[in-house]
């Protein structure tokens, strides 16, 4: 017996899931969120579904927004299930399913007027986003670019924003000219200093046609720092179809998810927040050394083991964790180029946090995949290797391992694996690295010719002789042997 997922059903879903212990009649909005995807509705979503069934905080409930036609298609799916969610939490040694509701609503795509009147409502104290690396308009360097076609339409038509940042603006606006004190804008992205990033995109937005507003939200307004971190993988017909015969409950997308989860955020908020601390939530004065461990251990990780896996034809990301050269590939990278520069943490052993990441990614039940750790790599590679790179180049190390990551990520843009099957790339470079790829076959230097990519690393000559031999190895060896000359030391020239 199935049940479809709504408000009305809650108590079928109960006989295989967890389910909120608090009426959804009792929350109002506090949260405006750009991005309802996976990983905000496993993790921020999370945390305030636990918070509520706390029963405290119900004022803090969230109202989904967004510009893309992604988010348009996920209204739809939720808002025919009253804007439940049921996670999926897996273990290797269980799976559990609860029902999340700690979202209100989903304003409609496509009418900047609606966001921006919730904007410039009083109750929203906190605007949040989950947009992806590479929505925020930055180059290589993490700068703002006013110039993009999109922030640039959006400073000659404030009134009509399409992008996040423009409608943000024009909700701060408002504000300000009904005399509301401003919301915090909370970035919930996997970027360094992704509060400071934030702010330099919603500033110099605002600078574009109106410079009084951009001093008054520099001044008034709270962009916190954070680091997020749980694996999500991608929803497809095979995770709709495990829960309906598992648990009996039918769900348009539901979210499958480690159970492993952590927030660490700056306590920096405009207009107050829920009390997330009683549900694991951990507020410090300084998050950076927390999202370097994060971001370069696990984050960087993820980008070193994606382009051996998928030059290998391994499609799955514990699958290629369980292959002996491309876990001790990783095992060496890290100890030898990546946990040496990341800064100690607070309470922490970063020996240890990456044991706990090795653990994590032979997880078999996520079924986290190798092309979703593959794409996007032009806005990823710039925040989650690179800057190891450049870190030990400053200290005068070497870079064997890192320019072998950079070396794979160009073979891997030449189009076929190892097999000499296609790749199907994901990435809105996808064109251009493709076609410098190929040339750098003959001539590496054509892939780092990317400024807005590799910036001062591809500037080293050390960088650019070793990622040279090692895409040269790679070409010639294919990539398990070149792996293998990595291991034993002899892939140096």
């Amino acid at each position: 017996m199935t049940c479809k997922l709504s408000l009305a059903t809650l108590s079928d879903a109960a006989r295989t899931a967890a389910i909120p212990s608090y009426e959804r009649a009792s929350l109002n909005a506090g949260i405006m969120h750009f991005g309802v995807g996976n990983f905000h509705r496993a993790h921020q979503a999370i945390y305030l579904d636990d918070l509520f069934n706390h029963g405290v905080d119900h004022d803090w409930a969230i109202v989904g927004a967004g510009v893309l036609p992604a988010d348009a298609a996920m209204r739809e799916k939720l808002a025919a299930q009253d804007f439940l969610t049921t996670v999926v939490e897996q273990d290797n040694n269980k799976t559990a399913a609860r029902v999340t509701a700690p979202m209100i609503d989903i304003l409609p795509v496509g009418d900047p007027a609606a966001i921006i009147a919730r904007l410039a409502d009083p109750e929203i104290r906190i605007v949040s986003l989950t947009i992806t690396e590479g929505g925020y308009f930055i180059d290589a360097s993490g700068t703002f670019n006013p110039a993009h076609p999109a922030i640039a339409a959006d400073g000659q038509n404030p009134g009509a924003p399409k992008t996040v940042f423009g409608l943000i603006v024009a909700g701060l606006k408002a504000r300000k000219d009904k005399g509301i004190g401003p919301f915090t804008v909370m970035s919930c992205d996997n970027i360094p200093h992704n509060g400071v990033v934030t702010a330099n995109a919603v500033i110099g937005t605002a600078a574009l046609s109106d410079a009084a507003l951009a001093d008054w939200i520099r001044a008034n307004v709270a962009f916190p720092n954070a680091m997020v971190d749980r694996i999500t993988p991608a929803t497809g017909q095979r995770e709709i179809d495990f829960l309906r015969d598992n648990f009996g409950i039918e769900d348009n997308w539901p979210v499958y998810c480690e159970e492993f989860k952590q927030w660490v955020l700056e306590d920096k908020f405009t207009a107050g927040r829920p009390a997330l601390e009683k549900v694991g939530v951990t507020f410090v004065p300084d998050v950076t050394p927390y999202e370097h461990m994060k971001i370069r251990i696990l984050n960087g990780g993820h980008a070193a083991i994606a382009y051996p896996a998928a030059l290998m034809d391994i499609y799955f990301v514990h699958d290629a964790m369980e292959d002996p050269l491309i876990r001790a590939f990783l095992a060496k990278l890290e100890k030898d180029e990546i946990i040496p520069i990341v800064p100690p943490v607070p309470n922490t052993s970063l020996t240890d946090y990456f044991a706990l990441i090795e653990h994590r990614l032979l997880n078999p039940k996520i079924a986290d995949t190798i092309p979703r750790l593959a794409q996007d790599g032009s806005n990823r590679q710039p925040k989650f290797i690179l800057p190891s790179t450049l870190d030990n180049l400053r200290q005068s190390r070497d870079v064997i391992g890192l320019a072998l990551v950079s070396a794979l990520w160009c073979r891997y843009f030449a189009g076929k694996t190892d097999s000499g099957k296609d790749i199907v790339f994901n990435d809105a470079s996808a064109e251009r690295l493709h076609a410098a790829a190929l040339k750098a076959k003959d001539d590496p230097s054509a892939f780092l010719a990317f400024d807005d990519i590799f910036g001062e690393v591809a500037k080293s000559d050390l960088f650019r002789r070793r990622f040279a031999h090692a895409l040269k190895t790679l070409w010639e060896k294919g990539t398990r042997e070149t792996l293998q000359l990595y291991l034993d030391d002899k892939l140096a020239m």
